[in-house]
């Protein structure tokens, strides 16, 4: 029996960097690149590279990341591959992971990666995450479990991934639970299986719908809701401060109420884990049973970017509003 057929699909980002004269990193490198500076994942797999972008992960979009989803389904259906890895950039690595995991309809591993530091820094991290990613994208252990994120030797479920810290190549933590596994001397060790994320219909390409997304401060007035109105978004992601809330300047603005009248509005929670509440405070405009009682869908465990994500791919599959909060209810554990 041969080595696992594992693809690499590379997308741009740090990982894909090299140094300019100035010393600045663009991206540049493509598949075949990043499977020569790591030649002994060859000893692990049998590796497949194909480059399918090259961009630096502020300019990756949800309609990129719906047509990586096709592409990687046809690079796993002609290779006949046994896992697929993704190295895209760590600024939207996480919204990348995500969308991948509410699309992949397959028990193929597909796994993320990236790097920290560009392919010209001294120490750079990614050749050690690419082999991570490879060898848990080659792990039968990782089968059936949706997108994974890889990085610094910790597995983490895209649905619970966040960016953590802008610089560190620890950068990546799952806040509500932690990281699900772990590599041993090069072994993936996967010993907590969360449940799938509920798959959502790939939308077609390209992705024209807009979700605008907007945190609250102390002392926001709403000035900003008119222009999500205007600019007509098809839909609208609030991440509200702690259990979910809003300030009554935002939850008794007119241009809110048009809002909720006319496309979903989605409350997360600005803080770093935990839902928005359901049945605790009442008797302010703000509060979470006012604005559930008008409308406001939760975004039960997802925080405000994951809520964007999915929010865009319903919107633009035409789902009706039921069906928008049937769909983000199965993300929540509260009754």
């Amino acid at each position: 029996m041969g080595l696992p057929r594992i693809g690499i699909a590379a997308c741009g980002g740090t990982i894909a960097a090299t140094a300019s004269g100035d010393g600045t990193a663009t991206p540049r490198l493509g598949a075949a690149d990043l499977l020569d500076a790591a030649p002994w994942l060859r000893d692990i797999a049998d590796p497949q590279a194909r480059t399918v972008m090259t961009k630096a992960s502020p300019d990756i979009t949800v309609d990129d990341a719906v047509r990586l989803h096709a592409e990687l389904v046809a690079f796993v259906r002609d290779e006949r591959l046994d896992g697929v890895v993704v190295t895209s950039g760590t600024d939207t690595l996480e919204e990348v992971a995500f969308t991948l995991d509410l699309l992949w309809d397959s028990d193929v591993p597909v796994v993320v990666t990236g790097a920290i530091r560009n392919a010209s820094k001294p120490g750079t991290d990614g050749p050690a995450n690419l082999t991570a990613a490879v060898a848990t994208a080659a792990s039968p252990a990782a089968r059936g479990l949706g997108a994974l994120l890889v990085m610094n030797d910790h597995i983490h479920a895209a649905r619970y991934a966040r960016k953590g810290n802008s610089g560190n190549v620890a950068a990546f933590v799952s806040p509500t639970i932690g990281p699900v596994g772990y590599l041993a001397e090069g072994v993936p060790v996967i010993p907590m299986r969360v449940s799938r994320t509920p798959r959502v219909e790939p939308p077609a390409v390209p992705v024209t719908a807009r979700v605008a997304l907007l945190t609250t401060f102390m002392g926001d007035d709403g000035a900003l809701l008119p222009a999500v109105v205007a600019d007509g978004f098809t839909g609208l992601v609030v991440a509200g401060f702690g259990g979910g809330h809003l300030p009554a300047a935002v939850a008794e603005h007119p241009a809110f109420e048009e809002l909720l009248a006319t496309v979903p509005v989605v409350l997360a929670s600005r803080a770093n884990s935990g839902e928005p509440l359901r049945a605790t405070y009442s008797g302010f405009a703000g509060s979470e049973t006012e604005l559930a009682r008008r409308g406001v869908i939760s975004a039960g465990s997802l925080d405000a970017p994951k809520a964007r994500v999915l929010l865009t791919l319903l919107t633009a599959a035409g789902r009706p509003p039921d069906g928008v909060r049937a769909a983000f209810r199965r993300f929540s554990a509260l009754p």
